[in-house]
C-alpha cells in the first residue's frame, strides 16, 4: 500500500553530500524504503543507490507478545561513507498490531524524565515487567519468555556498536516516518537514559516525517537539554495538513508536547520553522473549509507537477485516489511519503533557530 502510494526508488542525483537537503533526502528514502520487504529493500539499496545494506530486522513486542517493529540499517558507501542510516518503519495501513500501538494511550513514566507514550516505548523494547535495563540479562530473557527474541532498541544499539567501533569517523542517522519518527526520537531518548555518550557523540541527527507525539511537557524538555548537551540535531518535518503530528492531542485530557522546532512546508513546498504546527489539533472548525480547499489543490497539483518538474513527480494512480479520500478526510492524504519525498527535493532550505544553535547543522 504505503509502495503504492509513490513508485519512486531512485535519490535525485542532483543532490550530493555537502548539500543541506542530502540527509534529509536520504532520511526519507530510507524512511519510505522501510516499509517494504528484505529483497525489496536490498535491491534499491544495492542495486539503485550503490550503498552496503546492512539488514532488515523484525523485532519482539513483549508486550504484545509478537513481532511488531521493523528497522533497516545500511552504509552510504558512495556519497558518504562513514554515514549509517537506521530507519525505522511507520504504520502499515492494514496491520491491526501497528495500529494498536499507535492508538495505545497509556504513559509510561520515567522518573524525573517525564511521561511517554507507552505504545511506542513497547514497540521499541520496553521490558516487561522491568522496564528500561541498561542490559538484557538472562533472568530479564527468561521473565519476558524472549530467549531467542530481538527487540528493537538493544539489538540496534548492540549492531551500532559493532559497526561503528571499526572505523572513528563512522556517524549515524537515525529516522522514520509515521510510527517509525516516533520510534527514532525515542531510540535517542532512551540513549541519553542509559547515558550512551560514545554512541551520542557519533549520533549525527534523528530525521522524523510525520511524526505524532510521543511524551509531555517535562519529557520535552529533558529531551531539549540533553539533545543540546550531546550535540545532536533534531530536524522534526511536517507536511501542511498532515493530521498525525496533530495527534495525540495537546490538550488538558492528554498532556502530550511536541518538543523542538517544527520545520514545517505548505502545499506549495515553502518551508519555515516554527514552535508548533498550525491547527496543533487538527480538529478546529475554523480549519475545515482551508483543509478541504488544500485537498482540492492538492489533487489538482498532483496533474500539474509532472509537466513543471518533470517525470519523476508523476503520482500513480494510487496516489491520486488516495487524493480523492483527502477530500472527504484533509490532512488523511497529506501524511503519505510522497510530499514528505517532494519537500525535501523541492522545499526551502531550513536550519534550526539559533535557540538551538548547540544542535550540529547539515
Amino acid at each position: 500500500m504505503i509502495g503504492n502510494l509513490d513508485l519512486r526508488v531512485e535519490l535525485d542525483k542532483k543532490i550530493k553530500i555537502g548539500d543541506i537537503r542530502y540527509n534529509r533526502q536520504v532520511s526519507i528514502m530510507a524512511a519510505k524504503l522501510s516499509y517494504e520487504n528484505e529483497a525489496l529493500n536490498k535491491t534499491v539499496i544495492q542495486q539503485h543507490w550503490q550503498m552496503h545494506f546492512l539488514g532488515l530486522h523484525n523485532f519482539w513486542n513483549a508486550y504484545e507478545e509478537q513481532y511488531s517493529t521493523q528497522a533497516i540499517m545500511f552504509q552510504d558507501k558512495i556519497e558518504d561513507p562513514n554515514l549509517i542510516v537506521v530507519a525505522f518503519r511507520g504504520t502499515s495501513p492494514f496491520n491491526a498490531n501497528a495500529w494498536i500501538t499507535d492508538i495505545d494511550l497509556s504513559w509510561y513514566e520515567l522518573e524525573g524524565l517525564g511521561k511517554i507514550h507507552a505504545g511506542f516505548m513497547k514497540a521499541l523494547g520496553l521490558q516487561k515487567p522491568i522496564g528500561w535495563p541498561k542490559h538484557i540479562n538472562q533472568q530479564a530473557q527468561e521473565q519476558n519468555n524472549s530467549n531467542s527474541k530481538e527487540f528493537a532498541y538493544y539489538k540496534i544499539r548492540e549492531e551500532l556498536k559493532k559497526i561503528l567501533s571499526k572505523n572513528e569517523k563512522i556517524k549515524f542517522i537515525v529516522t522514520g516516518h509515521s510510527l517509525g519518527g516516533a520510534l527514532a526520537i525515542l531510540f535517542a531518548s532512551i540513549l541519553i537514559l542509559h547515558e550512551e555518550e560514545w554512541l551520542l557523540d557519533k549520533l549525527e541527527g534523528v530525521y522524523t516525517f510525520g511524526q505524532p507525539r510521543v511524551g509531555d511537557e517535562q519529557f520535552g524538555k529533558f529531551m531539549m537539554e540533553k539533545l543540546k548537551k550531546f550535540d545532536v540535531k533534531y530536524y522534526r518535518y511536517v507536511y501542511c495538513n498532515d493530521m498525525v503530528p496533530r495527534l495525540p492531542y495537546d490538550d488538558r485530557t492528554l498532556f502530550f508536547k511536541h518538543f523542538g522546532s517544527c520545520l514545517f512546508y505548505n502545499s506549495l513546498y515553502c518551508g519555515k520553522v516554527l514552535e508548533e504546527e498550525p491547527n496543533k489539533n487538527y480538529f478546529s472548525l475554523l480549519w475545515v473549509l482551508p483543509k478541504v480547499l488544500n485537498a482540492v489543490f492538492e489533487l489538482i497539483r498532483s496533474f500539474i507537477l509532472p509537466w513543471i518538474k518533470g517525470n519523476d513527480y508523476k503520482q500513480s494512480w494510487s496516489e491520486i485516489i488516495f487524493r480523492l479520500v483527502g477530500l472527504i478526510i484533509p490532512g488523511l492524504s497529506a501524511h503519505g511519503p510522497v510530499d514528505y519525498v517532494n519537500l525535501t527535493r523541492l522545499g526551502t532550505n531550513l536550519h534550526l533557530p539559533q535557540s538551538q544553535e548547540g544542535l550540529k547543522q547539515d
